[in-house]
């Protein structure tokens, strides 16, 4: 690795080495963040997939919730236009 100059005011280095500085970079800012969040260690995957596994039941679980609501709603509609068409009919003997 050649030493960097100055030109300009500015900082050059060989592109190569320029983009090898910011993959190490960005693996150790990677790793910090992982550790960070408590996601490091030999278990990181384990945990990473049991995360992922939740929140997939979650979702499916909030999908769930909001078809049973569509279908309650759907119902409810559709009995109360039969009570109302039973009553127009005077299915049940009412009276006029």
């Amino acid at each position: 690795m050649s030493p960097p100059t100055l030109q300009d005011g500015m900082v050059v280095m060989p592109r190569d080495e320029f983009e090898d500085l910011l993959a190490r970079a960005a693996e150790r800012g990677a790793r910090r963040a992982l550790a960070d969040v408590g996601l490091d260690g030999p278990e990181a995957a384990n945990d990473i997939r049991e995360l992922r596994g939740l929140l997939e039941a979650f979702n499916t679980a909030k999908h769930t919730a909001w078809q049973t609501v569509v279908r309650l709603v759907t119902t409810g509609f559709l009995l109360a236009l039969v009570a109302g068409a039973a009553i127009k009919l005077k299915v049940f003997g009412g009276g006029q």
